[in-house]
Protein backbone atom coordinates (compact mmCIF):
# COMPACT_ATOMS: atom_id res chain seq x y z
CA UNK A 1 0.00 0.00 0.00
CA UNK A 2 0.89 3.51 -1.05
CA UNK A 3 1.57 5.90 2.25
CA UNK A 4 2.66 9.16 3.28
CA UNK A 5 4.39 10.67 6.65
CA UNK A 6 4.10 14.00 7.37
CA UNK A 7 7.14 15.03 9.11
CA UNK A 8 5.43 18.26 10.77
CA UNK A 9 8.79 19.99 12.52
CA UNK A 10 7.93 23.48 11.40
CA UNK A 11 4.24 23.07 11.49
CA UNK A 12 1.82 22.85 8.93
CA UNK A 13 -0.32 24.53 6.36
CA UNK A 14 -2.01 24.56 3.04
CA UNK A 15 0.14 25.59 1.34
CA UNK A 16 3.15 23.66 2.55
CA UNK A 17 1.24 20.64 2.46
CA UNK A 18 0.83 21.32 -1.64
CA UNK A 19 4.63 22.64 -1.67
CA UNK A 20 5.82 19.03 -0.50
CA UNK A 21 3.72 17.17 -2.52
CA UNK A 22 5.36 19.18 -5.96
CA UNK A 23 8.47 18.72 -4.23
CA UNK A 24 8.06 14.80 -4.33
CA UNK A 25 7.11 14.13 -7.45
CA UNK A 26 3.75 15.72 -8.47
CA UNK A 27 4.01 17.40 -11.71
CA UNK A 28 3.00 21.07 -11.57
CA UNK A 29 1.08 20.96 -15.14
CA UNK A 30 -0.99 17.59 -13.71
CA UNK A 31 -1.87 20.18 -10.59
CA UNK A 32 -2.66 22.77 -12.56
CA UNK A 33 -4.89 20.43 -15.10
CA UNK A 34 -6.88 19.46 -12.07
CA UNK A 35 -7.51 22.90 -10.39
CA UNK A 36 -8.51 24.22 -13.92
CA UNK A 37 -11.61 22.46 -13.23
CA UNK A 38 -13.18 24.50 -10.75
CA UNK A 39 -14.84 27.21 -11.48
CA UNK A 40 -11.98 29.69 -10.33
CA UNK A 41 -10.37 33.00 -12.43
CA UNK A 42 -8.19 35.76 -12.50
CA UNK A 43 -5.58 33.42 -10.13
CA UNK A 44 -2.12 32.14 -11.18
CA UNK A 45 -0.11 29.42 -9.03
CA UNK A 46 3.54 29.09 -9.01
CA UNK A 47 6.11 26.75 -7.79
CA UNK A 48 9.58 27.72 -7.10
CA UNK A 49 12.88 26.43 -5.08
CA UNK A 50 13.15 28.19 -1.83
CA UNK A 51 15.69 27.58 0.69
CA UNK A 52 15.40 27.41 4.73
CA UNK A 53 18.54 26.74 6.61
CA UNK A 54 20.35 25.38 3.76
CA UNK A 55 17.39 22.93 2.93
CA UNK A 56 16.08 23.44 -0.22
CA UNK A 57 12.36 22.70 -1.12
CA UNK A 58 9.42 24.05 -3.63
CA UNK A 59 7.54 26.95 -2.43
CA UNK A 60 4.20 27.28 -3.52
CA UNK A 61 2.18 29.94 -4.35
CA UNK A 62 -1.03 31.54 -5.83
CA UNK A 63 -1.17 35.33 -6.87
CA UNK A 64 -4.06 37.64 -8.17
CA UNK A 65 -7.27 36.41 -6.28
CA UNK A 66 -10.26 36.99 -8.09
CA UNK A 67 -11.38 40.54 -6.55
CA UNK A 68 -15.31 40.05 -7.79
CA UNK A 69 -15.69 37.06 -4.58
CA UNK A 70 -13.11 37.89 -1.83
CA UNK A 71 -15.19 35.93 0.90
CA UNK A 72 -17.39 32.95 0.34
CA UNK A 73 -19.59 30.82 2.44
CA UNK A 74 -19.99 27.08 2.81
CA UNK A 75 -22.64 26.52 0.28
CA UNK A 76 -21.04 28.25 -2.49
CA UNK A 77 -17.75 26.48 -1.66
CA UNK A 78 -19.36 23.17 -1.18
CA UNK A 79 -20.95 24.24 -4.94
CA UNK A 80 -18.04 25.02 -6.78
CA UNK A 81 -16.36 21.61 -5.83
CA UNK A 82 -19.52 19.63 -6.70
CA UNK A 83 -19.47 20.88 -10.18
CA UNK A 84 -16.10 20.44 -10.97
CA UNK A 85 -15.04 17.44 -13.11
CA UNK A 86 -12.75 16.41 -10.54
CA UNK A 87 -12.57 12.16 -9.25
CA UNK A 88 -15.70 11.49 -6.92
CA UNK A 89 -13.09 10.69 -4.24
CA UNK A 90 -11.95 14.20 -4.47
CA UNK A 91 -14.65 16.31 -4.62
CA UNK A 92 -16.41 14.37 -1.46
CA UNK A 93 -12.64 14.68 1.04
CA UNK A 94 -12.46 18.50 -0.19
CA UNK A 95 -16.33 19.20 0.98
CA UNK A 96 -15.45 17.61 3.50
CA UNK A 97 -12.42 19.18 4.68
CA UNK A 98 -14.72 22.61 4.55
CA UNK A 99 -17.47 21.55 5.77
CA UNK A 100 -14.97 20.61 9.31
CA UNK A 101 -13.42 24.12 8.76
CA UNK A 102 -17.10 25.68 8.58
CA UNK A 103 -18.01 24.07 11.83
CA UNK A 104 -15.03 25.13 13.59
CA UNK A 105 -15.56 28.40 12.32
CA UNK A 106 -19.21 28.38 13.41
CA UNK A 107 -18.70 27.26 16.93
CA UNK A 108 -16.19 29.90 17.69
CA UNK A 109 -17.93 32.88 16.49
CA UNK A 110 -21.54 31.03 17.71
CA UNK A 111 -23.40 30.82 14.36
CA UNK A 112 -23.92 27.87 11.83
CA UNK A 113 -21.61 26.53 9.65
CA UNK A 114 -23.91 27.30 6.27
CA UNK A 115 -23.77 31.37 7.69
CA UNK A 116 -20.04 31.56 8.29
CA UNK A 117 -18.06 34.06 5.59
CA UNK A 118 -14.65 32.58 5.21
CA UNK A 119 -12.77 35.39 4.69
CA UNK A 120 -9.11 34.15 4.96
CA UNK A 121 -10.34 30.50 4.42
CA UNK A 122 -12.96 31.14 1.60
CA UNK A 123 -10.12 33.04 -0.51
CA UNK A 124 -8.99 31.49 -3.60
CA UNK A 125 -5.72 30.44 -2.59
CA UNK A 126 -7.34 28.28 0.43
CA UNK A 127 -9.43 26.60 -2.16
CA UNK A 128 -6.74 26.14 -4.23
CA UNK A 129 -4.64 24.64 -0.76
CA UNK A 130 -7.37 22.24 -0.02
CA UNK A 131 -8.62 20.79 -3.28
CA UNK A 132 -4.65 20.93 -4.71
CA UNK A 133 -3.29 18.72 -1.74
CA UNK A 134 -6.35 16.11 -2.05
CA UNK A 135 -6.24 15.93 -5.91
CA UNK A 136 -2.50 15.87 -5.15
CA UNK A 137 -2.16 12.79 -3.29
CA UNK A 138 -4.92 11.17 -5.74
CA UNK A 139 -2.35 11.63 -8.41
CA UNK A 140 0.43 10.15 -6.41
CA UNK A 141 -1.56 7.39 -5.41
CA UNK A 142 -1.20 7.80 -2.03
CA UNK A 143 -3.83 5.26 0.01
CA UNK A 144 -2.51 6.61 3.48
CA UNK A 145 -1.13 9.36 5.64
CA UNK A 146 0.12 9.49 9.14
CA UNK A 147 0.86 12.73 10.20
CA UNK A 148 4.03 13.50 13.39
CA UNK A 149 2.80 14.98 16.58
CA UNK A 150 2.05 18.98 15.66
CA UNK A 151 3.98 21.75 17.16
CA UNK A 152 2.11 24.94 18.32
CA UNK A 153 3.38 28.52 18.27
CA UNK A 154 2.33 31.01 20.75
CA UNK A 155 1.40 34.90 20.85
CA UNK A 156 -1.20 37.09 18.74
CA UNK A 157 -2.47 37.52 14.81
CA UNK A 158 -4.19 39.52 13.44
CA UNK A 159 -7.30 38.27 11.27
CA UNK A 160 -10.73 39.66 9.25
CA UNK A 161 -12.49 38.93 12.87
CA UNK A 162 -9.65 41.24 15.10
CA UNK A 163 -7.20 39.91 16.87
CA UNK A 164 -6.81 35.91 18.05
CA UNK A 165 -4.60 34.37 20.41
CA UNK A 166 -2.59 31.69 18.85
CA UNK A 167 -2.84 28.53 18.26
CA UNK A 168 -5.97 30.27 16.72
CA UNK A 169 -9.38 29.29 17.67
CA UNK A 170 -10.66 27.27 14.86
CA UNK A 171 -7.23 25.67 14.76
CA UNK A 172 -7.51 24.39 18.38
CA UNK A 173 -10.76 23.07 17.65
CA UNK A 174 -9.84 21.54 14.66
CA UNK A 175 -7.11 19.22 16.72
CA UNK A 176 -9.38 18.00 19.39
CA UNK A 177 -7.67 14.77 20.05
CA UNK A 178 -4.58 15.30 18.16
CA UNK A 179 -1.09 15.39 19.89
CA UNK A 180 0.25 18.50 20.33
CA UNK A 181 3.68 20.03 21.70
CA UNK A 182 4.49 23.87 22.09
CA UNK A 183 6.91 24.62 19.94
CA UNK A 184 8.50 27.98 21.87
CA UNK A 185 8.05 29.95 18.80
CA UNK A 186 5.27 32.92 18.71
CA UNK A 187 4.83 32.61 15.25
CA UNK A 188 1.34 30.53 13.99
CA UNK A 189 2.68 27.11 13.27
CA UNK A 190 -0.31 25.38 12.22
CA UNK A 191 -3.30 27.29 10.12
CA UNK A 192 -6.80 26.52 10.32
CA UNK A 193 -6.18 24.91 6.85
CA UNK A 194 -3.60 23.09 7.86
CA UNK A 195 -5.17 21.35 10.68
CA UNK A 196 -8.34 20.71 8.57
CA UNK A 197 -6.20 19.10 6.23
CA UNK A 198 -4.62 16.54 8.40
CA UNK A 199 -7.65 16.14 10.86
CA UNK A 200 -9.87 14.97 8.08
CA UNK A 201 -6.87 12.98 5.90
CA UNK A 202 -4.43 11.43 8.86
CA UNK A 203 -4.98 7.76 9.81
CA UNK A 204 -3.10 8.00 12.16
CA UNK A 205 -0.86 10.51 14.09
CA UNK A 206 2.43 9.71 16.05
CA UNK A 207 5.74 8.44 14.89
CA UNK A 208 6.80 7.40 11.34
CA UNK A 209 5.42 3.80 10.58
CA UNK A 210 7.86 1.33 9.07
CA UNK A 211 7.96 2.07 5.73
CA UNK A 212 10.14 1.41 2.50
CA UNK A 213 10.90 5.29 1.44
CA UNK A 214 10.35 5.84 -2.20
CA UNK A 215 10.46 9.79 -2.57
CA UNK A 216 10.62 12.53 -0.49
CA UNK A 217 9.47 16.44 -0.87
CA UNK A 218 10.10 19.92 1.50
CA UNK A 219 7.68 22.13 0.96
CA UNK A 220 8.31 25.57 2.04
CA UNK A 221 6.80 27.88 4.46
CA UNK A 222 6.70 31.68 4.03
CA UNK A 223 8.55 32.96 7.17
CA UNK A 224 12.25 32.47 7.75
CA UNK A 225 12.09 31.03 11.56
CA UNK A 226 15.05 31.34 13.17
CA UNK A 227 15.46 28.08 15.43
CA UNK A 228 14.02 26.14 12.40
CA UNK A 229 14.13 25.76 8.92
CA UNK A 230 10.24 26.54 8.29
CA UNK A 231 9.78 23.26 5.79
CA UNK A 232 6.96 20.68 5.60
CA UNK A 233 8.39 17.11 5.02
CA UNK A 234 6.65 14.63 3.12
CA UNK A 235 8.04 10.79 2.66
CA UNK A 236 6.10 8.79 0.27
CA UNK A 237 7.03 5.05 0.05
CA UNK A 238 5.34 1.06 0.95
CA UNK A 239 3.95 0.49 4.04
CA UNK A 240 5.70 -2.46 5.86
CA UNK A 241 2.99 -5.56 6.30
CA UNK A 242 1.46 -5.44 9.49
CA UNK A 243 1.82 -2.54 10.49
CA UNK A 244 -1.09 -1.24 9.21
CA UNK A 245 -2.55 1.40 12.08
CA UNK A 246 -4.61 4.25 12.18
CA UNK A 247 -6.28 6.45 14.97
CA UNK A 248 -9.88 6.20 15.68
CA UNK A 249 -12.45 8.18 18.34
CA UNK A 250 -14.10 5.56 20.44
CA UNK A 251 -17.74 7.41 21.40
CA UNK A 252 -19.57 5.96 25.22
CA UNK A 253 -22.54 6.64 26.35
CA UNK A 254 -25.11 4.17 28.75
CA UNK A 255 -28.86 4.85 28.93
CA UNK A 256 -31.56 2.91 31.07
CA UNK A 257 -34.87 4.94 29.92
CA UNK A 258 -34.08 4.65 26.46
CA UNK A 259 -36.81 2.66 23.79
CA UNK A 260 -35.30 -0.07 23.09
CA UNK A 261 -36.94 0.23 19.57
CA UNK A 262 -35.06 3.42 18.72
CA UNK A 263 -31.73 1.07 19.15
CA UNK A 264 -31.85 -0.53 15.95
CA UNK A 265 -32.66 3.14 14.19
CA UNK A 266 -29.69 4.45 15.89
CA UNK A 267 -27.69 1.90 14.57
CA UNK A 268 -28.77 2.28 11.01
CA UNK A 269 -28.18 6.39 11.57
CA UNK A 270 -25.14 5.75 12.80
CA UNK A 271 -23.42 3.62 10.02
CA UNK A 272 -24.96 6.04 7.62
CA UNK A 273 -22.74 8.88 9.51
CA UNK A 274 -19.57 7.23 8.60
CA UNK A 275 -19.31 5.09 12.02
CA UNK A 276 -16.63 2.08 12.05
CA UNK A 277 -18.22 -0.08 14.52
CA UNK A 278 -21.43 -0.11 16.18
CA UNK A 279 -22.13 -2.40 19.47
CA UNK A 280 -24.40 -2.57 22.58
CA UNK A 281 -23.87 -4.50 25.95
CA UNK A 282 -26.35 -4.93 28.53
CA UNK A 283 -25.10 -3.03 31.69
CA UNK A 284 -27.16 -2.73 35.21
CA UNK A 285 -26.84 1.19 36.17
CA UNK A 286 -27.75 2.77 39.33
CA UNK A 287 -30.31 1.44 41.55
CA UNK A 288 -30.45 -1.51 39.57
CA UNK A 289 -32.14 -0.53 36.74
CA UNK A 290 -31.21 -2.28 33.57
CA UNK A 291 -29.46 -0.54 30.69
CA UNK A 292 -27.61 -0.53 27.24
CA UNK A 293 -24.25 0.45 27.38
CA UNK A 294 -23.45 2.03 23.88
CA UNK A 295 -19.86 2.04 21.79
CA UNK A 296 -19.31 3.71 18.60
CA UNK A 297 -16.21 3.57 16.86
CA UNK A 298 -15.52 6.05 14.04
CA UNK A 299 -12.65 8.42 12.38
CA UNK A 300 -11.36 11.29 14.59
CA UNK A 301 -13.12 13.32 12.29
CA UNK A 302 -16.30 12.52 12.39
CA UNK A 303 -16.70 12.57 16.10
CA UNK A 304 -18.99 15.81 15.73
CA UNK A 305 -21.34 14.17 13.11
CA UNK A 306 -21.28 11.11 15.65
CA UNK A 307 -21.88 12.70 18.69
CA UNK A 308 -25.39 14.71 17.24
CA UNK A 309 -26.66 11.85 15.84
CA UNK A 310 -26.11 9.61 19.51
CA UNK A 311 -27.73 12.38 21.06
CA UNK A 312 -30.43 13.48 18.78
CA UNK A 313 -31.89 9.52 18.88
CA UNK A 314 -31.13 8.61 22.24
CA UNK A 315 -32.31 9.69 25.59
CA UNK A 316 -28.66 10.19 26.82
CA UNK A 317 -27.62 13.84 28.70
CA UNK A 318 -23.60 13.10 27.72
CA UNK A 319 -21.43 11.56 25.28
CA UNK A 320 -17.54 10.19 26.60
CA UNK A 321 -15.15 10.22 24.40
CA UNK A 322 -11.36 8.68 23.53
CA UNK A 323 -9.07 8.75 20.96
CA UNK A 324 -7.06 5.28 20.51
CA UNK A 325 -5.43 3.31 17.69
CA UNK A 326 -6.71 0.30 15.91
CA UNK A 327 -4.60 -1.95 13.60
CA UNK A 328 -6.18 -3.43 10.84
CA UNK A 329 -5.28 -6.22 8.30
CA UNK A 330 -5.16 -4.80 4.52
CA UNK A 331 -8.35 -5.10 2.73
CA UNK A 332 -10.28 -4.58 -0.62
CA UNK A 333 -13.30 -5.44 -2.66
CA UNK A 334 -13.48 -7.76 -5.48
CA UNK A 335 -15.92 -9.01 -7.87
CA UNK A 336 -15.82 -13.07 -8.12
CA UNK A 337 -17.52 -15.07 -10.54
CA UNK A 338 -19.78 -17.62 -9.07
CA UNK A 339 -22.68 -20.06 -10.08
CA UNK A 340 -25.13 -17.18 -9.30
CA UNK A 341 -23.08 -14.14 -11.51
CA UNK A 342 -20.66 -11.70 -10.06
CA UNK A 343 -20.40 -11.12 -6.32
CA UNK A 344 -18.61 -8.80 -4.83
CA UNK A 345 -16.47 -10.28 -1.69
CA UNK A 346 -13.72 -8.64 0.99
CA UNK A 347 -10.27 -9.63 -0.23
CA UNK A 348 -8.08 -9.34 3.11
CA UNK A 349 -3.97 -9.80 3.15
CA UNK A 350 -2.57 -10.48 6.86
CA UNK A 351 1.08 -9.50 7.96
CA UNK A 352 2.37 -12.58 6.45
CA UNK A 353 1.06 -12.08 3.06
CA UNK A 354 -1.77 -14.99 3.62
CA UNK A 355 -4.77 -13.68 1.06
CA UNK A 356 -8.16 -15.16 1.95
CA UNK A 357 -11.91 -14.10 1.06
CA UNK A 358 -14.60 -13.10 3.33
CA UNK A 359 -18.42 -12.76 2.74
CA UNK A 360 -19.78 -9.22 2.14
CA UNK A 361 -23.11 -9.73 3.77
CA UNK A 362 -25.30 -7.38 1.56
CA UNK A 363 -23.95 -8.84 -1.68
CA UNK A 364 -24.75 -12.41 -0.49
CA UNK A 365 -27.99 -11.22 1.18
CA UNK A 366 -28.83 -9.74 -2.60
CA UNK A 367 -27.57 -12.80 -3.61
CA UNK A 368 -29.56 -15.15 -1.47
CA UNK A 369 -32.51 -13.24 -2.11
CA UNK A 370 -32.50 -13.05 -5.53
CA UNK A 371 -32.00 -16.55 -6.49
CA UNK A 372 -34.43 -17.83 -3.38
CA UNK A 373 -31.73 -19.54 -1.76
CA UNK A 374 -30.29 -20.40 1.62
CA UNK A 375 -27.78 -17.11 2.59
CA UNK A 376 -25.50 -19.46 4.57
CA UNK A 377 -24.88 -21.05 0.79
CA UNK A 378 -24.09 -18.29 0.13
CA UNK A 379 -21.11 -17.91 2.20
CA UNK A 380 -20.08 -21.66 2.43
CA UNK A 381 -19.51 -21.31 -1.58
CA UNK A 382 -17.18 -18.10 -0.81
CA UNK A 383 -15.45 -19.84 2.13
CA UNK A 384 -14.64 -22.49 -0.27
CA UNK A 385 -12.41 -20.12 -2.62
CA UNK A 386 -10.01 -19.64 0.14
CA UNK A 387 -8.93 -23.41 -0.37
CA UNK A 388 -7.81 -22.84 -3.87
CA UNK A 389 -6.29 -19.19 -2.84
CA UNK A 390 -2.63 -19.53 -2.79
CA UNK A 391 -0.77 -19.13 0.37
CA UNK A 392 0.91 -15.88 0.17
CA UNK A 393 0.26 -13.03 -1.91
Amino acid sequence: MKIAYLDCFSGISGDMFVGALLDAGLPLDRLKEGLNRLDLVGYEIQARREVRHQIYGTRFLVAGEEADHPHRNLNEIRSMIQRADLPETVRRKGIEIFEMLGRAEGAVHNRPPEEVHFHEVGAVDSIVDIVGAVYGLKCLHVQKIYVSPLPVGSGFADCAHGTIPLPAPATLSLLKGVPLMDSGTRHEMVTPTGAALVRALAASFGPMPPMTVESIGYGVGTRDLPDRPNLLRILIGTEAPGHETETVVVLETNVDDCNPEWLGFLMERLFDAGALDVVFFPVQMKKGRPGVHIQVVGRPHQEDALVAVMTAETTTLGVRFRYTQRRVQERSFEEVDSPWGRIRVKAVTDRTGLRRYAPEYEACRQTALKHRIPLREVYEWIAGLNAHTPQAA
